[in-house]
């Protein structure tokens, strides 16, 4: 039996202080959570508006699952397809100046399905290094030629993209089709090799935001396409919370983007928002979005209900923004560096993996939960504690946290 390899493996895992464990809350999401019978103030949550347990959002799912049931019951190309779920792809779009907008049931399968949908054996993708491993995994089974660039370089993908325009053959023709019409195009033997620059806007570990604006330059010059992540920047990013695009002043239709339902709208699921060709070529093609049970629409009416608060709200971005500077204030000067970051995630370098993981275990028995991340989620000797703010989160709660890293830190 090969079970005494998995075992192995296992085993080295944790050796390696890189064993996964799972915690079971007793309640809802909020910044006090229990677990095994013990209260945690919880700094591990990316509800980052406080949206998960908000009372409208709760009774619009209940109203949601009186009128649609608890279920889609089948794909949406099939009679999955609702009404709630057909009002939240057209607001999700139109609140971020996008043409048209397709449902996901997660982040993770909506990256899937736009890459793969996009690029294929003869397209070439171009990666940042620190990407979410759901665009890793896109771009690897799109069968594209794949290329990484370090971290928010730009010199490097520039040069990159360059190289990839090296041969005559590779050459954009004079008239190239518009953008969005690439897989039409093909359809008509117009195939020079689709470029497709993928990112996340905001990163999941570190906090720090993609260089959107030098981005777009680079593939206007290079004609080449923008898929932007936007799980972490949407609902706390740009006027009303629309993102990322709207913080930098971005618009143009060489850009895909996708932001995900879960994080600060506090419910489930993903989007994708683009030029109208783009979507309509997705249905056609992306497998996670064709070959999956449509999500619950009760959840798509408690989505539009959480996108009404996002958007009338300020006050939830504006807390955000106060405790983000009282926390980088109060942990200047530790012996741990506080990465540079914007947003609500706060990463704390800490290097070593089992001082990280010792570091979490010192603050749960204070009562304090703030998660270990480790690799593979991030590179060798840059283990961290990834500290998750929330609009929910009181100055009283961020100084208990300053304080108990302080006196830890002796």
């Amino acid at each position: 039996m090969p079970f005494s390899i998995l075992q192995l493996n296992l085993d080295q895992r944790a050796a390696q202080g890189l064993e996964r464990r799972r915690h079971v809350l007793d309640n809802a999401q909020g910044v006090r959570v229990s677990v095994d019978g013990q209260s945690f103030l919880s700094f591990c949550s990316n509800d980052y508006l406080a949206l998960a347990n908000h009372p409208k959002v709760i009774a619009a799912l209940q109203h949601g699952a009186q009128q649609y049931g608890g279920g889609a019951g089948a794909s949406h190309l099939v009679s999955g397809h609702s009404t709630a779920h057909y009002l939240l792809e057209n607001e999700l779009a139109a609140f971020v100046g996008k043409p048209a907008g397709l449902l996901f049931s997660t982040g993770y399968m909506a990256n899937m399905g736009a890459v793969q949908a996009l690029a294929g054996r003869n397209d070439t993708v171009f990666a940042d290094k620190l990407n979410h491993a759901s665009l890793n995994d896109a771009m690897l089974l799109s069968r594209a030629k794949v290329q990484r660039y370090r971290h928010n370089d730009m010199a490097h993908l520039e040069k990159l993209l360059a190289e990839s325009c090296g041969s005559q053959h590779d050459l954009p023709l004079p008239n190239p089709p518009p953008v969005g019409e690439g897989a039409n195009a093909v359809m008509r033997g117009y195939n020079p090799g689709r470029k497709l620059v993928i990112t996340d806007a905001v990163f999941s570990m570190d906090g720090d935001l993609a260089p959107l604006p030098e981005l777009l330059a680079l593939c206007e010059r290079y004609d080449a396409w923008l898929l932007l992540d936007d799980a972490h920047g949407f609902g706390v990013l740009g006027e009303h919370g629309r993102g990322s695009l709207a913080h930098f002043a971005l618009d143009s239709p060489r850009i895909i983007y996708m932001a995900t339902l879960g994080k600060a709208m506090g419910v489930s699921g993903a989007f994708v928002a683009a030029e109208k060709i783009v979507i309509d070529t997705l249905v056609q093609n992306a497998r996670s979005y064709i070959y999956t049970t449509a999500s619950p629409p009760a959840l798509a009416a408690a989505l539009l209900t959480s996108l009404g608060v996002v958007r009338q709200e300020e006050w939830r971005r504006e807390q955000l923004q106060k405790l983000i500077a009282q926390l980088r204030s109060g942990l200047a000067g530790l012996k741990w560096r506080l990465l540079e970051s914007q947003t609500p995630i706060q990463p704390l370098l800490v290097g070593g993996n089992a001082e990280v993981v010792a570091l979490s275990e010192e603050l749960r028995a204070r009562c304090i939960w703030v998660p270990a991340i480790r690799p593979p989620t991030v590179p060798q000797g840059t283990a961290r504690l990834r500290i998750s703010l929330s609009a929910a989160h009181s100055a009283a709660d961020v100084e208990q946290l300053i304080e108990e890293l302080h006196d830890l830190a002796q």
